[in-house]
């Protein structure tokens, strides 16, 4: 398979040019990551008015923020996103890195109907992929279409809810599915996504999983949603249909988060209605000539990403470095892939591509959790950089900004000291 699987430019950039976009890049030349925006094809660096994108995603109008700064190009989008790719990238020039920094990961589940069928159905197939297609006849028979129209929380939901229980059908999914409270999760540490053109992480110990393709909120402290982005909520489904409990270890793996390519800003004609209203469109090739395609219409999902959000942040839970939000998707591949009836599984270099036009696309390969650079750049490393750069200076760049400062002589120091290469690959 060619070296160049990432599609460029031509895929990685949303359709319109009006989009304002913001992201993060590693400059070798700093050592350290660099908070970059996309101006007339160049990725301008604007570091020096930003230290992290959380200090910008808390700017009152972000849009207007970045657009008012000003900095040095650090190449073309397509030079960047070109060396981006392990296999063939100088460690000399910039590469493209996920687009958040100290933004808590968070994740909804369970937010379509078809999704929420599914995960129902590993919970009876016990994670076996081969007897999952009993179970999704013997569920549909029982439920038809009927979670479709269903306002989760509302007294049809609610009457429902009883009907399964006398039909032994209930199940924890269909709790979050269509109960009062959404199911809103960890994905992945602050710093451990992973953007555009690296791998994607599944276990080695997985027979069962897939991609997530979703679209990703930005969120302030404040509980504003100030822009999208694409993102891949990596999934193993044998591991979470033996236990709900088991989520941690279903979701949360090396490289098992990607976002990306950019965080586009609500501005100029973008907003929460047209995430309301995106399809997310998922691709996946595989070196055995494999090929799999399907939609998520984001207009099905059964809350609105809204509510979602207000589940995630509020007088109940505060994030003072804001958060990002994965959505949900109602993707749930069924098709066969090897032997029949045992559903879709990813197969080690699995070409994985998320888009919508309003956001571009984030391109992945699978490889396994257990190959892939091991995380090791984390917000002791971040903060000692900034400081090392002089970026800090008494700014906001994180709610425990002086902390952090003045704590990067213990451990990790060294690290985002002198980190070079290695380091900035766990960097993303």
């Amino acid at each position: 398979m060619s070296t160049d699987w990432t599609g460029g430019t031509a895929v990685a950039l949303p359709a319109d040019e009006t989009a304002i976009l913001i992201g993060r890049a590693w400059d070798p030349r700093a050592d350290g990551p660099a908070v970059v925006t996309v101006r007339g094809g160049e990725l301008i660096d604007v570091t020096g008015t930003f230290a992290t994108v959380r200090e910008l995603t808390e700017a009152p109008d972000p849009a207007a923020a970045v657009a008012a700064a000003s900095g040095p190009s650090l190449g073309t989008v397509a030079d960047v996103l070109a060396n981006t790719v392990p296999a063939t990238r100088d460690a000399a020039r910039p590469w493209l890195l996920s687009p958040i920094d100290l933004h808590v990961v968070k994740a909804a589940g369970v937010t379509f109907p078809v999704s929420m069928l599914e995960r129902v159905i590993e919970e009876r197939a016990r994670g076996e992929a081969a007897e999952a297609d009993a179970a999704r006849q013997a569920i549909l028979g029982t439920i038809g279409s009927e979670l479709r129209e269903l306002v989760p929380g509302s007294p049809q939901a609610a009457r429902l809810k009883e009907y399964l229980i006398a039909e032994g059908l209930w199940s924890q999914y269909l709790e979050v599915g269509i109960g009062p409270d959404a199911e809103v999760f960890t994905k992945a540490p602050v710093l451990a996504t992973v953007g555009t053109g690296v791998a994607v992480g599944i276990r080695s110990d997985s027979q069962w999983n897939n991609p997530e393709p979703e679209v990703v909120l930005v969120v302030s402290s404040t509980g504003a949603i100030v822009g999208a982005t694409l993102g891949n909520d990596v999934n193993l489904r044998d591991i979470e249909g033996r236990s709900a409990l088991l989520l941690g270890h279903a979701k949360d793996n090396n490289a098992s988060a990607s976002v990306g390519p950019f965080v586009r800003l609500f501005g100029d004609g973008f907003d929460l209605d047209a995430v309301r209203t995106a399809t997310v469109t998922l691709s996946v090739t595989g070196d055995d000539g494999f090929q799999m395609h399907a939609q998520s219409h984001m207009a099905q999902i059964s809350r609105d990403p809204a509510d979602l959000v207000a589940q995630a942040i509020g007088a109940h839970h505060r994030y003072p470095d804001g958060l990002v939000l994965y959505l949900g998707t109602m993707f749930a591949p069924i098709d066969d892939r090897d032997e029949p009836g045992r559903g879709f599984t990813h197969h080690v270099g699995d070409i994985v591509s998320i888009s919508t036009p309003a956001l571009g696309a984030l391109v992945n390969r699978v490889q396994l959790a257990e190959q892939t650079p091991p995380w090791d750049y984390g917000i002791a490393d971040l903060f000692a950089g900034l400081a090392r750069r002089g970026l800090l200076g008494g700014r906001s760049v994180g709610a425990g900004a002086s902390a952090g400062a003045g704590a990067v002589a213990g451990a990790g120091a060294s690290a985002g000291a002198g980190a070079g290469a290695a380091v900035a690959e766990a960097a993303r």
